[in-house]
């Protein structure tokens, strides 16, 4: 598709396509808030075409029905999930709250928080002129993110010089507490009105997984930038990066069961200095001898290996070679003549 495509134009052509190809069956379609449009929705309540949905609802429609959530009592599904159902015009709204979710959300807004105000400090303590510190200040606040918008900046005039009494920051405070307190929680929609709460979280969760797949692929994997022409060059990219995942997917079941406190990512930095080298050495009758060989692993990475318990191959055999031996950015050894082998 073209890059300025809406999401939320693309649903009612893939539910058509679905259905032509796949043929029409009792299927949940389960999306973003981002995706589906309020004209699609009607048009996948309609009970002509009767099309199974469920979809994250933006939280102010959490505020806009506040009152009415205050009434209804709240119903266990999970150990830490909790969930508050409300049925109208044929729709099922289910709030659901997340402990862990909300621990998590709170301390990702935290830690932002504070790297800007730590940022906001400095600038005070060694003040610039305006305009640096106009930039400064835009870089902090895109950095942070949303975490931005709790912090309240005091900016001097145009032409206003810059002290610490023109140039002042706080923290909304109760604007932050708000925000915490609605942490971890989601309001979910759907039509499958008779459906168990808990199967409707645990299907909206995977959305989360599927998001941390493509997390993956795109920073840790490097499926993008693509920076091929042809397109079969493209598909053979994105294949390469598919077969990586697939080994990632394989590494983080095993550290689930060997070394659950590890990530994957945080295994690849540390076997990326087990590299293979080809030593080079040349013999007094004009040939190569080539040893393949990886290099041993250091001591704390050996650990690691033998707690997820991979086992190093053996040494490949050398190899007689007659060739001229590579350019300098391959690892040589150099045999001096007269030296036994």
């Amino acid at each position: 598709m073209n890059g300025n495509t809406a999401d939320s134009s693309t649903l009612r052509e893939f539910l058509t396509k679905i259905e032509t190809v796949y043929g029409k069956a009792r299927r949940v379609w389960v999306m973003d808030r981002g995706i589906p449009s309020e004209a699609v929705l009607r048009e996948m309540r309609a009970p002509e075409r009767q099309t199974f949905y469920l979809v994250g609802t933006p939280k102010g429609r959490i505020n806009q029905h506040e009152q009415k959530w205050l009434d209804l009592p709240w119903q266990k599904v999970r150990d830490s999930v909790e969930v508050k159902l409300y049925e109208q015009e044929g729709e099922l709204d289910v709030l659901a709250k997340s402990g862990g979710r909300q621990a998590k959300e709170n301390a990702m807004r935290r830690k932002r928080l504070a790297r800007l105000l730590r940022k906001l400090r400095a600038m005070r303590r060694n003040l610039p002129k305006r305009d640096p510190l106009l930039m400064r200040i835009g870089a902090a606040k895109k950095e942070a993110g949303r975490a931005s918008g709790f912090v309240k900046i005091q900016l001097p005039g145009k032409n206003e010089e810059v002290r610490r009494n023109t140039f002042t920051f706080h923290t909304d405070k109760a604007k932050l507490k708000a925000a915490e307190q609605r942490d971890g929680h989601y309001l979910l929609r759907s039509n499958l009105t008779g459906e168990d709460p808990a199967v409707l979280w645990t299907r909206y969760v995977q959305l989360t997984q599927i998001e941390s797949v493509f997390r993956s692929l795109k920073s840790e994997l490097g499926i993008r930038p693509i920076y091929h022409q042809l397109e079969h060059r493209a598909d053979a990219h994105v294949l390469i990066a598919f077969l990586a995942y697939c080994l990632q997917v394989t590494l983080k079941n095993r550290l689930m069961n060997y070394a659950p406190g590890l990530t994957p990512l945080s295994v690849f930095e540390k076997l990326s200095t087990i590299q293979m080298v080809e030593v080079w050495i040349p013999m007094l009758d004009g040939r190569n001898l080539v040893l393949p060989r990886h290099t041993q692993p250091e001591p704390d990475v050996q650990a690691l290996l033998e707690q997820i318990r991979i086992t190093l191959p053996p040494q490949p055999p050398p190899r007689i070679k007659s060739s001229q031996p590579p350019g300098p950015a391959t690892h040589q050894a150099t045999l001096l003549e007269g030296t036994a082998i």
